[in-house]
């Protein structure tokens, strides 16, 4: 290649979020094309490409330079006046020791948390300037901006300041990015002075261009990127930030020309070039030292950690057994230089465990180690379930072992802190993630900033198609979507916008931080990467991603968030709470025989508990980790499961793929066909599995034991299958076959074995993990089997803030279950879901818009003495701090009831009962205390709304809104003998009948919402949910249909909707074909009039109100006669019946309205 001309040093990959459009993988072919043998990576405030850039250009033999975009403060803020904003300088890497001051000045930019913008000042840049070539900035830069001002003599100090840092490493930078018009003003400006200032102090120049994109002909679509970016739209007027089309990767050729009047700009890149002989480079893996002799210590933990176990634990082999089982493993962790991290994750572990936070049994193929579990990082006895340890350390293939780990999520940042407390916080870091800008986010973001209408926007971007669970490319829609090629040919605008959104798609939005990496350093994390700071975490992260962290050599270590150990332990503590061991029924019968020291330990329940398979087979799964979907559901009534082996085997085969194979699985389990032979020589191997491989762990033994393959290798072959590398698998067939015939198996039946190892290699499921998600399953199984009531107050607790999960699970507790329970009430609930007397108590903090913090101070006011009466409520606890809105929910869900049966008056009052409050509260505050009594006594008790309480359709409508569904009953339940007059079905019969095959039937409901959409011919189209006295469901209504029945389907209503049932993969799919109001559906069902029996004579005026609320609020409905008979009418013997003088509607509603009045004896139909 002939000297270069020309080297770019200001280029933006897509690193720098929403504002570069270099992607970065075609760096370098853009060198290549363009004849260029180095570039320079300088990202705005960031080097979170440093390596991956570094690897990837030297690797296509392109030489990297790294270097960055940063924002410099030149001066400190004056007091009282506004910051001026930092303005950009180019910093890059000379040597190694320039590119760790970068990555110090790169932490810089967030770690000072000050609130202001990443930006680095002149004093920092002093101190790590050493190794670093700094360019001044171009126009905008920080001498630029202050010469744009007019200060000439200011812009000069500013660079004399940074010659007397950089000295010879200073460039003045200058850039011409020439529009019709010549020169933009900025650069018009700001050039002449550079030039003088460059001669009169010795500086040299360089040329750049400020490269935000490959080619000029994307400059509109990268407008649009920054429009995405600002808020701002493509077209307005107000002034924003706008580039030019000459930000693009420019030639030497193009660059030479357009400074041909200062050849030594040009050449200067080059000199950049040859001065910045540096790159960033791949490290081994690096670990803070755990003990003086690692090897050492991990033997010693581990042979005694063994023989605790051992103590505790049927044996699955002999002693001997496992001795040498840990002594092989042990043999190849030091082999392979991985002590100290065994050490590291069983001493968090280990300290998490002193602090009863719970910790899963295990995850992924580390639970198939020995030592793990000896350690006590994993509760699963590889052993006893036939785990590998080579699936997880591969002694032919070194890599890091990769634990990762389950705590319960409400307790895992405890676990973090303590890693920083040990190792310094300074050492211990999150890991970088970045979100990309996909098909669908593309469109709808260009379609914003283009100010096209949402509704067009929302259509185009609900036609690109999603495979598994990311959209496919706009080019790939285009092809496959021929409604999206019609539009765009129909419509400039939306050509524009696809043209757009491909030309940004993929590009990176935004940064945030892994959810479960941890990183654990020897040293200070900043001399090794550079460092982020997500303003939503307090904790520092790597500016690398997980792949490149580890290319850095830091070691990451995965704290994951789990909540059904959450569940398990809120079950545990509401148990030991009535003062039980968990071998203890609520009756007081003793479920199993505890281990001696493993009472209360959940990682030591029985395996052959009746009635957790019972309920497995059942299919009663509801909040049972791992089977909860319906499909679960489905395959667990095919299965029948009997043992753990089963429900391992189901959580691996649950899967696209394997899940074709359950149906043979269930049916040779339960003897409905024989199962199949693959060779005498490994049927053993499939023995636990029917006869079908479920395992990658099977492939790997298949290998070894037909073919002679080492567990090493046979994993080896696994993964080469698995990925479908051709190569690989074309020389493992020879060795395969030639081990088998070894072993005495024919050449056809080998190959015939190679190609069904081949087939489930890549279906297989890892079974250490299923093995440890089955023991979490069986564990939450055994719970509701064994302690209902607290299993399911724990689940409730853990989504206590999802209103459709907890309608779902409090279902189960009253229907599935049959479990006793108490509503929401100050005087029982607790703010969180609680056991009492072998009763579900709803919680207080469950209820819609109220929060826990606030229930809690309810609840503190209470304490251990129940409250009196409402006024007694109001001195007890500070109303005015738990809110009005949270109040209106108690007095909604009859959380009062027991104080107050008048839950309207209730509701009505809670001004007047806060004011008072307030009153009290604050005369306590200001110390206003009585000589007599405690402050507010003296206060006079406010008078209560006098209004009659809400019907009891009105009472289930406001406990609706408070609590998100049904709680005291439904508003169907009057109306459920006329409903089946008129062969209405309920959903439970609906589901029951759809068994036997699709079928047309009637259904009632009360609407709890519905969504219109528009399909993609311009039909609209709803989803109505429903529910009735059974359970909740969903009906689908095409246009016509829709049309006619929208006026019925506003929220709170009540219709009768006739449906077309099927079953589609056990969910039930209704299609509406009609939909009528229930008061019309069952007018000829209903009674012609209605006999009031009263106790007393003072019970007629409610019975009349009630009448007349019904006669305003249902003028539609049917009416008819009216008869009152009053048993003991004062000064009249006998009965007293009298007719009214005027018909009031009569609807089953109007009937439980009454029948649950006070002094009403019974109500007859006429």
């Amino acid at each position: 290649m002939a000297d270069p001309r020309f080297i770019h040093l200001r280029v933006h990959s897509e690193y720098s979020l929403l504002e570069g459009a270099v992607r970065l993988k075609k760096l370098p072919d853009l060198c290549t094309a363009k004849g260029m043998p180095a570039v320079a990576l300088t990202d705005t405030n960031n080097l979170f490409a440093a390596l991956e850039f570094s690897v990837g250009a030297a690797g296509a033999g392109i030489q990297p330079i790294i270097g960055c975009q940063v924002d410099l403060r030149v001066a400190d803020p004056v007091p009282g006046e506004r910051a001026k904003p930092p303005a950009p300088v180019v910093l890059l890497a000379q040597s190694e020791v320039g590119y760790e001051h970068l990555m110090k000045l790169n932490s810089c930019l967030y770690l000072r948390r000050d609130g202001e913008l990443p930006h680095v000042t002149l004093d920092e840049l002093e101190q790590h300037s050493d190794g670093v070539i700094c360019l001044s900035g171009g126009p905008d830069g920080a001498v630029g901006r202050v010469l744009q001002q007019g200060n000439r003599g200011a812009a000069e100090a500013v660079m004399q300041r940074l010659a007397g840092i950089f000295d010879d490493r200073l460039y003045v930078e200058l850039q011409r990015h020439p529009g019709e018009n010549g020169l933009p003003e900025n650069e018009r400006l700001t050039e002449r002075p550079f030039v003088e200032m460059a001669y009169a102090m010795g500086l040299p120049l360089v040329a750049t261009n400020d490269v935000y994109f490959p080619k000029s002909d994307m400059y509109e679509a990268h407008d649009a990127l920054i429009c995405i970016s600002e808020g701002a739209y493509v077209d307005q007027q107000e002034p924003r930030r706008r580039l030019t089309p000459q930000h693009y990767f420019k030639s030497p050729q193009e660059m030479a020309t357009l400074f041909a009047d200062l050849p030594e700009a040009i050449q200067n890149t080059v000199e950049i070039a040859r001065r910045c002989a540096f790159m960033a480079y791949r490290r081994d893996p690096i670990l803070p030292k755990f003990a003086d002799d690692e090897v050492e210590e991990l033997k010693r933990q581990s042979r005694a950690g063994l023989k605790d176990r051992l103590a505790v634990i049927p044996h699955a082999a002999s002693v001997e057994e496992y001795e040498k089982r840990l002594e092989f493993e042990l043999g190849i962790i030091e082999g392979m230089g991985f002590p100290g991290y065994f050490l590291i994750v069983a001493d968090f572990i280990k300290w998490a465990k002193d602090q009863d936070i719970p910790v899963g049994p295990g995850r992924g193929s580390g639970a198939g180690s020995l030592v793990a579990y000896a350690l006590t990082i994993t509760d699963l006895d590889p052993l006893r379930y036939q785990l590998l340890f080579e699936r997880f350390l591969n002694p032919e293939r070194v890599s890091m072992p990769d634990f990762d780990i389950d705590f319960c999520m409400d307790r895992r940042e405890e676990v973090i802190r303590y890693v920083q407390d040990k190792y310094g916080t300074d050492k211990v870091g999150q890991i970088i993630t970045f979100g990309a800008l996909l098909s669908k986010a593309a469109v709808r973001d260009v379609g914003r900033v283009l100010q096209m209408p949402y509704g067009q926007v929302d259509r185009l971007s609900k036609m690109i198609p999603v495979e598994g669970v990311k959209p496919v490319s706009i080019q790939k829609a285009l092809i496959d979507e021929p409604r999206l090629r019609e539009m765009a040919r129909e419509e400039e605008v939306v050509d524009r916008l696809l043209t757009y959104g491909q030309q940004v798609e993929g590009l990176l939005r935004n940064a945030s931080t892994h959810a479960a990496g941890v990183v654990i350093g020897d040293r200070p994390l900043d001399a090794l990467v550079p460092l982020y700071q997500d303003p939503r975490s307090d904790m520092p992260a790597t500016q690398f991603n997980m792949k490149w962290v580890e290319q850095a050599g830091l070691v990451k270590f995965d704290f994951l968030g789990l909540k059904t150990l959450t569940v398990i332990q809120y079950a545990l503590d509401m148990i030991f709470k009535t003062g039980r061991d968990l071998h203890i029924a609520a009756d007081g019968t003793e479920l199993y025989q505890p281990a001696k020291g493993a009472e209360n330990d959940v990682s030591h329940i029985p395996l052959d508990d009746e009635k957790s398979y019972k309920l497995y087979a059942a299919a009663k799964t509801v909040a049972v980790f791992q089977v909860e979907s319906s499909g679960m559901m489905d395959a667990l009534k095919r299965m029948k499961p009997t043992c753990i082996e089963d429900i391992v085997a189901l959580v691996a085969l649950y899967r696209p793929g394997p899940m074709e194979n359950i149906p043979t699985y269930c049916e040779v389990k339960n003897g409905l066909k024989e199962r199949e032979s693959v060779h005498p020589l490994i049927d053993h191997i499939l023995e636990e599995t029917q006869g079908i491989i479920v395992y990658q762990e099977q492939v790997m033994q298949i290998a070894q034991v037909m073919a002679g393959y080492s567990l090493g290798g046979a994993d080896l072959l696994r993964r080469a299958m698995g990925k479908k590398i051709k190569e690989a698998m074309d020389a493992e067939r020879p060795k395969f076959e030639k081990g088998a015939a070894e072993n005495g198996v024919e050449a056809k039946k080998a190959s015939e074995v190679f190609d069904l190892l081949e087939k489930f290699a890549n279906y297989g499921f890892n079974k250490s993990h299923a093995a440890a998600y089955a023991v979490v399953s069986y564990q939450t199984a055994w719970l509701k089997a064994n302690h209902p009531v607290e299993f399911m107050a724990g689940v409730m607790n853990c989504d206590i803030h999802l209103t459709d999960k907890l309608g779902v699970f409090f279902e189960e507790v009253k229907k599935g279950l049959s479990l006793p329970w108490v509503p929401p009430c100050v005087n029982r609930s607790q703010a969180m879901f609680d056991v009492q007397d072998g009763a579900l108590v709803y919680a207080l903090g469950a209820l819609k818009n109220v929060g826990v913090e606030a229930m809690k101070l309810v609840v503190d006011g209470r304490n251990d003495k129940p409250f009196v009466n409402l006024f007694d409520v109001a001195r007890r606890v500070d109303l005015k701090r738990v809110g009005k809105r949270p109040l209106e929910m108690l007095a909604r869900s009859g959380a009062f009831d027991q104080l107050d049966r008048n839950r309207r008056r209730v509701f009505e009052s809670l001004d007047a009962l806060v004011g008072y409050s307030a009153a009290i509260h604050e005369q306590r505050a200001s110390a206003q205390v009585s000589l007599f009594g405690e402050a507010g006594d003296d206060l006079p008790e406010p008078r209560l709304s006098p209004v009659t309480d809400w019907l009891p359709a009105e009472r289930l409508s406001e406990e609706f809104k408070a609590v998100g569904f049904y709680l005291s009953g439904h508003p169907l339940d009057d109306y459920m003998t006329a409903l089946k007059r008129k062969g209405a079905m309920t959903l439970d019969d609906v589901l029951a009948k759809a068994q036997n095959g699709p079928c047309v039937v009637k259904m009632a409901g009360v609407v709890a919402g519905r969504q219109e959409r528009k399909s993609a011919r311009g039909n609209r189209f709803a989803f109505a949910q429903l529910s009735d006295p059974t359970g909740a469901y969903e009906v689908t209504l095409f246009s016509d249909t829709l049309e006619a029945a929208r006026d019925h389907l506003e929220t709170g209503s009540k219709v009768m909707v006739t449906v077309e049932a099927t079953l589609e993969s056990d969910q039930l799919k209704l299609l509406g074909r009609s939909v009528a109001p229930v008061d019309i559906a069952v007018a000829d069902a209903v009674s012609m009039g209605l006999r009031i029996f009263v106790d007393e004579i003072e019970v007629v005026p409610h019975v009349a109100s009630v009448l007349s609320r019904a006669a305003d609020q249902l003028p539609k409905a049917g009416k008819g006669p009216i008869r009152i008979c009053c048993l003991n009418a004062p000064g009249l013997p006998g009965e007293v019946d009298v007719a009214l003088a005027r018909e009031f509607p009569v609807t089953p509603e109007i009937k439980g309205a009454i029948k649950s009045l006070g002094g009403v004896l019974d109500v007859e139909e006429l």
